[in-house]
């Protein structure tokens, strides 16, 4: 394991930690306070709040924007462009014209947990969580919690089906009864089960 490296033209604040063989970007902005875990990548252009959390071996593309409080687990992607909101309900101002300050509203972070991943452009709004292992279409606008293994697409995003560990979809077994449907990865062969509208992997 070997240090952080840090890019000509990015800029990380000397109050931040970079974990061991995080690399930032040209054009990147790691705010204060900001804590990245190791083997990370920041892209060029890619924005990190002050105080988010970053675990180890996550991925951030070209030009995504992290605002705080956000906190990415480990395994974590974030594509090009993708933005992770903080705030429901965003003014310029207050009702006195007053340009307002961090103090003046309430920061929501997102969560997103682990080996998630979010395609490019996508929009997740403050206060959501993407669930472990799901993938969130390119161009999505999330506006509801993702649950884990979900594949979302559109705008308001909804579950078009299942993904694995792999990130491949998953296709179907049939009822295994009692309400339980399988799936299977095509790639791995991983077994998961789905009951009630949630979906977990059995480990052989």
């Amino acid at each position: 394991m070997g240090e952080a490296r840090v890019q000509p033209g990015a800029d990380v604040d000397e109050r931040a930690t970079l974990g061991e063989d995080t690399t930032v970007w040209h054009l990147a902005q790691v705010r204060e306070h900001a804590v990245l875990g190791s083997d990370c990548i920041v892209g060029r252009g890619a924005y990190v709040g002050p105080g988010v959390r970053i675990g180890d071996r996550v991925k951030l593309q070209n030009h995504a924007l992290v605002y705080e409080p956000a906190v990415l687990e480990d395994e974590v992607f974030v594509g090009p462009a993708v933005v992770l909101t903080n705030d429901l309900y965003p003014r310029s101002t207050d009702v006195d014209g007053k340009l307002k300050r961090p103090d003046d509203w309430d920061a929501q972070g997102v969560t997103v947990r682990k080996g998630a991943s979010i395609g490019a452009r996508a929009v997740v709004v403050a206060g959501r969580t993407i669930g472990r292992w799901a993938l969130v279409a390119a161009g999505a606008v999330v506006t509801r919690d993702v649950p884990d293994f979900a594949l979302v697409a559109g705008v308001p995003a909804r579950r078009i089906g299942w993904v694995g560990r792999s990130g491949e979809p998953l296709g179907p077994l049939g009822d295994s009864g009692s309400g339980v449907r399988q799936w299977r990865c095509p790639r791995t062969g991983e077994l998961y089960m789905e009951r009630d509208g949630y979906l977990t992997y059995e480990q052989p």
